[in-house]
């Protein structure tokens, strides 16, 4: 009965989220068509296309590729101010921090970043910022999840619930596509393709509840539209389909890679970050001169593009420069998302593909968007159902797997082999629940409890230290005996030293390993090996004598940290 009490709560948990999350999601699509229709349809006289289209605004004259650049610099302005005085961790393209949330603090964002996100990105995208929107969408729409959790004062476990609702019911209402919005604010947390929630059909159904809201405020229509009864029937196009999948993952190594690069060029920039989205909107516009396409979203554009209305040419330069321009607009730190320029970029590879070999533009235009992304974001399953929702394209289902499937193997091999730093566009993505810090806690809670008559400790200390601390920045956890925890890297070979079946390094008790994603008893292993990670207990001084062997920090559990630093420009 109470199990069932529970689900009955989160069911309506799940409903008032839902609500909240299409509300401010339709918020956001009105604010950012407004700015986009003053600041580039009245001041600059050009209006990018679009599938949404809430406000009708007449262009005042024609199109001034100069006055653009003047309002994208501003756009830029405005936003790196709002984000970097009020809510620094709102930069950027918000999904990431998301995940950051979910794996570091069990979820709770900052109130403060719901507001600034929706403003921020309606700013930098309504100005004319090469990004789009599920990534403020994301982000905002979690922090509902997370104040409302602040609101009910629930558990960790419940706020993260919380936070994955948020942002399924966000996407969904932007991007009319339940189930896979569902699917993907759950598999974009690990790259190894694990759907983390023990409530999926909840967050399914905070999902199902804003797409519903938003049908029936804006219509039930797809976001794009293709022709009806397409299909993939010879035998000819399934192999050329093949080769697709395989140069879609190739091209998706490049995505991220050219994002995260152009992102660390920015961060060594010496100025303060306040100014950089300025840089990054200047660049941008002076690529609009001559290509105004990469102008905004590209929503509009890839309809044409679906459509077969681009030319082969355009269709290939598009490519190269929007990838450019979402590059220097969210990795200057402006507010926006990766997902529908990256459907973009995919749209136009798989629409002049398509050209190149005769094939049905549609088609491969469609088959692009997925599996470039699925590949890019390491989300296959999402990426499939989305874009297939967001079409209505049913019939191209099973070549849109296809195509994902080897696109998303044909990136994992050339990763793997060549080292690639940048593997996905969501650098806050863990391998799986093993490397997550805030579920790792709760082990190191339980291991700690096993030695709690050496460690003299009492349950409720136990609960009250901060392990975190303790993962990421090295910081020993003080004993009543004089004696430390410590938890960090083992930098060479070495086999452990035994009495009385009891492990050693030197003079410091080794409690346990923590190896490739599990946790070790010293009482299985004799060696442990370069890379692994050890709980120790001893002497301040005994630890004080492994230097030259072990660094107190975890270089696992730190990564996060290591981000989260880097934003707030504390690095």
């Amino acid at each position: 009965m109470n199990e069932l009490k529970k689900d009955i709560m989160l069911f309506i948990d799940a409903f008032v989220i839902g609500i909240i999350g299409a509300v401010c999601a339709e918020i956001f699509i009105i604010l950012l068509d407004t700015i986009s229709k003053f600041a580039l349809g009245y001041i600059a006289g050009y209006i990018p296309p679009d599938t949404i289209n809430i406000i009708k605004a007449p262009l005042t004259h024609t199109y001034n590729p100069f006055l653009v650049i003047l309002v994208i610099i501003i756009g830029g302005l405005i936003s790196g101010f709002l984000v970097y005085t009020f809510a620094p961790e709102a930069e950027g393209h918000g999904t990431d921090t998301v995940v950051r949330a979910f794996h570091r603090t069990g979820g709770y964002l900052r109130p403060i970043v719901v507001p600034i996100k929706i403003l921020a990105s309606a700013i930098t995208i309504g100005t004319g910022g090469a990004a789009g929107r599920e990534g403020p969408t994301a982000l905002f729409s979690a922090g509902i999840g997370s104040m409302y959790a602040d609101l009910k004062k629930v558990s960790v476990q419940k706020r993260q619930t919380f936070i994955i609702l948020g942002m399924a019911s966000g996407l969904s209402a932007v991007f009319k596509a339940p189930l896979g919005t569902a699917i993907f604010a759950l598999e974009v947390l690990y790259i190894k393709s694990e759907l983390e929630s023990k409530e999926l059909m909840f967050v399914i159904f905070g999902a199902l509840v804003a797409y519903t809201i938003t049908g029936f405020l804006f219509g039930w229509q797809p976001l794009f539209n293709v022709p009806a009864n397409l299909e993939v029937t010879k035998l000819q196009t399934f192999d050329l389909i093949l080769i697709f999948g395989a140069l879609s993952g190739l091209f998706a190594v490049f995505v991220p890679n050219t994002f995260y690069y152009t992102r660390d060029f920015f961060r060594k920039i010496p100025i303060k970050p306040h100014f950089k989205p300025a840089i990054g909107a200047l660049i941008v516009g002076i690529i609009a001169i001559w290509y105004p396409q990469v102008l905004g979203g590209g929503y509009g554009w890839i309809q044409e593009g679906i459509y077969g209305a681009l030319t082969i040419k355009l269709m290939l330069a598009l490519i190269f420069f929007k990838l450019i321009a979402f590059s220097f607009t969210v990795g200057s730190g402006g507010s926006g998302g990766v997902f529908a320029p990256t459907l973009f970029v995919g749209t136009m590879l798989g629409g002049a593909y398509a050209y190149l070999f005769h094939q049905n533009v549609t088609v491969f235009a469609l088959l692009g968007m997925a599996s470039v992304f699925a590949a890019a974001a390491r989300t296959p399953l999402a990426a499939v159902i989305m874009v297939v929702e967001m079409t209505g394209g049913y019939s191209l289902l099973v070549p849109s797997i296809l195509a994902v499937f080897f696109a998303f193997f044909t990136h994992m091999v050339i990763v793997n082999i060549f080292k690639v730093k940048y593997v996905s566009l969501y650098e806050a993505q863990l391998i799986d629940r093993n490397y997550s810090p805030i579920i790792q806690i709760e082990r190191l809670k339980d291991i700690l409890l096993c030695y709690i008559d050496l460690l003299k400790l009492s349950p409720k200390q136990i609960k009250n230290y901060k392990l975190l601390q303790l993962l990421e920045s090295g910081k020993p956890i003080k004993l009543p005996n004089d004696e430390y925890l410590y938890f960090g890297q083992i930098t060479q070979d070495m086999r452990l030293r035994e009495f009385d079946n009891i492990k050693y390094i030197e003079n410091s008790r080794v409690l346990y390993i923590f190896r490739k994603g599990e946790w070790l008893h010293p009482k299985e292993i004799k060696e442990i090996y370069k890379n692994d990670e050890v709980l120790i207990l001893g002497k301040k001084e005994d630890i004080e004598k492994l230097e030259k062997i072990f660094i107190p920090v975890s270089q696992i559990f730190s990564k996060l940290k290591i981000q989260e630093e880097a934003i707030e420009g504390i690095n």
